[in-house]
């Protein structure tokens, strides 16, 4: 069942599907999956070939737009465009500490998520396909995690692709957790020092800021217990286009004074916690790593583990001595367990995950080697979130890719770039740029 709706410039129509939870058990438990389909109001009555839209994370649903906001606008000059929520997000049959105890203990829950990686979002794809296009092929456009699932459509189902657009996500097709962190924390050095230079004033603020966070107990208004650590993690802004500035105006007001002396201000705490909080998308907590996953060894919380080889992002020994506080970025730690209230209770199945090792294969060397599909991907110069190294590697290792690297955008240029990034990726596919 369907039902459509306007907005300006565009209608838009939500669709429901059931997929199997296991694919390879398609007669067993099924899940739902949502999608909403938006078309240029002048070609809502038009054939259009279609684009889905696999989103970055993971852990997030498809972005609430409004009209033809950045690359969508370039899009619905040419498609009907497919806005998916991957299983588990958004209104696809949600996985988070709310519902997870539907499916048992932490055992079984962890059991349930395996289910969730990137082999899974490429079954449920081609379940729902032909439902949307009557069979025909459709071009995918992946942004970050949606481009490693990208990937794995290339690799698992070709067949079904027309074109394949990525931005700012191919993945390293072999490399283990470990080497993916050893890669991140220099780039992540780098970002922060970029910063710092950009805002000289920054270095103190951060070092107050950490300084009354290890002598100090703060629990922000959700309950989110706020560590030095937890304050380090809002480096993950770094990554995005406006996100150093953003940080700036984070720390410029963060204190205020009191009777009882100088404390974190509301305002402050408020918008901390909206940054950190995973009350919106606890499966980027609860997977992230394991998309790593697959040959044959653990993650056991990997992040956390090549952090200690980087004693440059310890703030106690930052504020022993003169240097900066180096603030972290898109890795998690199983203390995230411990102060955000939204995953305090899937502690234990974090722990099973990372201790899981028996994940599936994810990429197909031998059929990338093969490649026919048409494929284009942006690579961000020094991407804080995607090591440009590996992405290049991978870009050689697919027949036919052809790469546009630019340091124009970070890793959100397809929102900032919009139409521009659409544009030449789609003409790089069609031999015209």
């Amino acid at each position: 069942m369907s039902a459509s709706y306007r907005q300006p410039g565009v209608v838009l129509t939500d669709r429901t599907f059931t997929v199997p939870l296991d694919h390879a058990d398609p007669t067993g438990e099924t899940i739902e999956l949502y999608a909403r389909e938006v078309v240029a109001s002048k070609d809502a009555d038009r054939d259009l070939p279609w684009l889905v839209y696999l989103q970055g994370g993971p852990g997030f649903g498809a972005d609430r737009s409004v009209g033809r906001p950045a690359w969508l606008d370039r899009a619905l000059d040419e498609y009907r465009v497919l806005l998916l929520d991957q299983r588990g997000t958004g209104r696809s049959t949600p996985a988070n500490r709310q519902t997870l105890p539907l499916r048992g203990g932490p055992a079984a829950q962890a059991e349930y998520l395996t289910h969730f990686r990137g082999d899974a979002i490429v079954r449920d794809c081609e379940t729902i396909r032909p439902l949307v296009t009557g069979g025909a092929t459709w071009t995918v456009l992946g942004q970050s995690f949606g481009g490693f699932c990208t990937v794995s459509y290339l690799s698992l189902a070709p067949e079904g692709l027309t074109a394949a657009l990525i931005t700012g996500g191919l993945p390293s097709l072999d490399a283990h957790a470990d080497d993916v962190y050893r890669a991140a924390y220099p780039r992540i050095e780098r970002k922060v020092a970029a910063h710092y230079r950009r805002y000289p004033q920054d270095v103190a603020r951060a070092r107050r800021i950490a300084e009354h966070l290890l002598s100090h107990e703060v629990t922000l208004p959700n309950g989110y217990l706020l560590t030095a650590e937890a304050f380090q993690s809002l480096g993950i802004l770094l990554g995005r286009g406006d996100g150093s500035h953003r940080l700036h105006f984070l720390l410029e007001d963060a204190f205020v004074r009191t009777p009882a002396g100088p404390a974190l201000s509301d305002a402050f705490q408020e918008e901390v916690q909206a940054q950190l909080s995973f009350a919106g998308h606890p499966l980027y907590a609860l997977i992230h790593e394991a998309i790593y996953g697959q040959d044959g060894r653990p993650t056991d919380w990997s992040a956390e583990r090549v952090r200690a080889e980087f004693p440059q992002f310890d703030a106690a020994k930052a504020l022993a001595g003169e240097g900066p506080v180096n603030f972290t970025g898109e890795t998690i730690h199983p203390w995230r367990f411990d102060c955000d209230p939204a995953l305090r209770p899937l502690r234990e199945t974090a722990d099973l995950l990372a201790a899981r090792a028996d994940w599936t294969p994810l990429y197909d060397r031998a059929r990338l080697a093969e490649n026919e599909v048409p494929v284009a991907a942006a690579v961000y110069h020094d991407d804080m979130y995607v090591d440009t190294a590996h992405s290049l590697d991978t870009a050689g290792a697919i027949r036919g890719l052809r790469t546009w690297v630019t340091d124009e955008f970070e890793h959100d240029g397809v929102r900032a770039g919009g139409p521009r990034v659409l544009d030449r990726l789609l003409a790089l596919t069609r031999d015209e740029a």
